[in-house]
């Protein structure tokens, strides 16, 4: 019994004269950088799908309906149908006023020249029956964001819709939200900040002429849908050489660096998987022409997120050096307080009109 005490004693004092070690070390967190899209389905718009089925009418029943809907929606709205002016009274502009903005469909690439004869690509951009859906006073708009804390200044909300369609696609919940206004129900919604000031009456249009040839504007969409893409098409890797003993690895990753104490791999590593279907904001894009019988708005570049006939979202810039010092269109274009027409086509001041000579003859002298 002896002998077992003194070996137990023994153990207990070399676990206590043991130094004991914790290395702790921090990994950085980049998955809040990740720009993944919110899944979180806004309160005000209900599921717009519903189960189409075959309701066996005849020839004589469709037509009807379709009398029935041409003559309630045979024009479109040129002003609002509850009222002649906006909610508020217009105001002048003034220089940090937020107004609303405009949903436009992506329809193409065209090149535009400049008056010093350089070739630049722009994107055409076609605003397709924009009209306002709601507004949302200030006392009612409570934004994610400024959930747990009150905001510096309190801002509006403008529910703005593009493309009408046919009344009987949509289910009676989702055609709700637009008997107030007093429009055809419309296929896109967008949400808009504004400032109170610039507050537009439900129903009222939405023109490509609410901007002007020169402004600078953020477009806002959602990337093209590529699926599962490896590094070489996701991040732009070289990948491996093609020869000299390499098999099976010319398009991996290769070494990700897991080694070490952790040998693990890092948050945020460069890896393999979906790509696009994100939303992606650019900012800074210039309108170059305006087109006021298709409401179509030329913009330089063609880096635009999305495919052909997809739609974004455009607003007045938020960079603070590139804003405009003239005033816009405040809150909007409209047609009936404006007495001078517009022109079918208006350029920036440095585009080169096509219209007009390219080549011009003096005689000598």
């Amino acid at each position: 019994m002896a002998t077992l005490f003194k070996v137990f004693g023994n153990g207990l004092s070399l676990r206590t004269c043991l130094k004991q070690s914790l290395d702790i070390v921090k990994v950085p967190v980049r998955e809040r950088h990740c720009n993944i899209p919110k899944k979180r389905h806004p309160g005000w718009l209900p599921k717009v799908q519903r189960v189409l089925c075959d309701e066996h009418l005849t020839t004589e029943n469709k037509q009807f309906i379709r009398e029935v809907v041409e003559s309630k929606y045979s024009t479109p709205q040129t002003s609002s149908p509850l009222k002649l002016e906006p909610i508020e009274p217009l105001l002048e502009w003034k220089q940090g006023l937020r107004r609303t903005g405009l949903i436009a469909k992506k329809i193409g690439i065209y090149p535009m020249w400049l008056q010093n004869g350089k070739r630049v690509n722009s994107t055409l951009l076609q605003i397709v029956d924009n009209q306002v859906i709601k507004y949302i006073p200030p006392e009612q708009f409570h934004p994610v964001k400024c959930k747990n804390r009150s905001p510096k200044k309190r801002m509006a909300s403008l529910v703005v819709g593009a493309e009408s369609t046919d009344p009987q696609m949509f289910r009676k919940e989702y055609y709700n939200l637009f008997k107030d206004s007093g429009v055809m129900p419309k296929r896109v919604m967008m949400r808009f900040i504004i400032s109170p000031e610039a507050a537009l009456q439900p129903g009222t249009p939405l023109y490509a002429t609410h901007f002007k040839p020169g402004d600078i504007i953020d477009i806002r969409g959602k990337t093209i849908d590529r699926g599962f893409q490896g590094v070489m098409k996701r991040w732009g890797f070289k990948g491996m050489p093609a020869t000299h003993g390499v098999t099976k690895t010319h398009r991996r990753p290769g070494n990700i660096g897991s080694g070490g104490k952790l040998a693990r791999v890092m948050p945020g590593t460069k890896l393999p998987g979906h790509m696009g279907n994100r939303w992606r904001v650019h900012r800074g894009y210039r309108i170059l022409r305006i087109n006021t019988k298709y409401n179509v708005i030329w913009v330089m570049g063609h880096n635009i997120p999305g495919e052909t006939n997809s739609y974004c979202y455009l607003y007045d810039t938020l960079l603070p050096r590139r804003k405009s010092d003239t005033p816009p269109h405040f809150p909007t274009y409209l047609p009936e307080l404006n007495k001078e027409s517009m022109p079918e086509d208006m350029y920036a001041d440095d585009v080169h009109p096509f219209k007009t000579p390219t080549i011009k003859f003096s005689e000598e002298s």
